[in-house]
């Protein structure tokens, strides 16, 4: 069966073209698929015959919510999407003045092992399709009625990991005849792959690249995120000026502010002689607590943003939203996994 949801534009018009239909039946079914038909046969300006067609040869990819959180805070939604498969993966909808932004997942679980996130506990189990990365922003936008202007690349997941599906889903978003996001309202966040880094730049995206850091030497870090192991932040680093030089767009620092570990005066001067001729953006964010782990919010947040601040580099705190329910990426998930493990425990 193929799966109509992820296929280029191009692959598209050929697929329907095998089936003996005009060229503009690709325009049509394309932009069906983005205002999240549930059934081929909703398809209501194609011949029967054709959604016959599709329905005999075609998956149509339909997340199912799992579980659904708002909080009364401030608005923000978490959703636990259902696959076709069982697993499930999380996405948020966090509302701004400028607009909606949607914080979706790539992968189901995470390989990298970060020692601060909840996405990766249970480790990788697979990678999403462009369909059902791309579904979390178009059922998201259906079942809260609200508009969807800003995407995040932030959820369960290391994107980058996910190359190749993750490119065709940042093609089909941005196309006009479907969600038609703009790649200047899109952030892809890293743990720093430098190979596909690399391979990034020569996209010439007009993205934001968000490289989640952490820690500007190589101790702390690799205690945080293991991946720096294979890499260290010198190497990292030269990656990212690479990218800079390349594509010619500012990269967001991200930085989780944990206590006592990477959030000391030493640390800050350190991390601004990292970014010194970048233009770079430093982007702290206060943690959120995960029950499974040791790692605690910051109490130095001010001091280190003011810190980084005297050397010259631009540096903002993330709003933290999603306080009354569970913020941190891949919370939601886990607890729902451990609510089923308990359940079949008791079987």
């Amino acid at each position: 069966m193929t799966d109509i949801k992820s296929m280029s534009r191009p692959d598209l018009a050929a697929f329907l073209s095998e089936l003996g239909q005009p060229r503009f039946r690709e325009k049509q079914v394309f932009q069906w698929l983005h205002r999240g038909v549930e059934r081929f046969d909703e398809m209501s300006n194609l011949p029967k015959s054709l959604r016959e067609q599709l329905e005999e040869r075609c998956t149509l990819t339909v997340p199912q919510i799992a579980r659904k959180q708002v909080s009364k805070i401030d608005g923000t939604i978490k959703y636990l999407w259902e696959l076709a498969d069982g697993n499930c993966v999380e996405s948020v909808l966090m509302r701004y003045k400028h607009g909606n932004t949607i914080c979706v997942s790539s992968e189901v679980g995470c390989l990298m092992g970060c020692a601060f996130c909840a996405s990766t506990l249970g480790g990788l189990v697979r990678r999403l399709t462009p369909a059902e990365i791309l579904d979390q922003v178009i059922f998201t936008q259906k079942d809260s009625g609200l508009p969807i202007s800003n995407i995040v690349m932030m959820g369960i997941g290391e994107p980058l990991d996910n190359y190749d599906n993750v490119m065709r889903f940042l093609a089909l978003v941005n196309d006009p005849d479907g969600l038609n996001i703009g790649m200047r309202r899109i952030s892809l966040s890293t743990c720093g792959l430098v190979e596909k880094i690399d391979r990034l730049a020569e996209e010439q995206l007009q993205l934001t690249l968000s490289v989640s850091l952490h820690a500007p030497d190589d101790a702390t870090r690799s205690r945080l995120m293991p991946v720096n192991r294979a890499v260290g932040v010198d190497r990292l680093m030269e990656s990212c000026r690479r990218y800079f030089d390349k594509a010619g767009r500012r990269i967001s620092y991200e930085y989780a502010m944990v206590d006592g570990v990477n959030d000391s005066d030493w640390q800050a001067d350190r991390l601004a002689a990292l970014l010194k001729g970048q233009g770079a953006h430093v982007n702290l964010i206060p943690l959120n607590n995960v029950e499974e782990s040791p790692l605690k919010p910051s109490r130095r947040v001010a001091a280190f943003q003011k810190r980084l601040e005297s050397h010259g580099v631009t540096c903002t705190v993330r709003r933290k939203l999603g306080g009354d329910i569970d913020a941190s990426c891949g919370q939601l998930r886990r607890k729902a996994m451990g609510a089923a493990a308990s359940y079949n425990k008791k079987l």
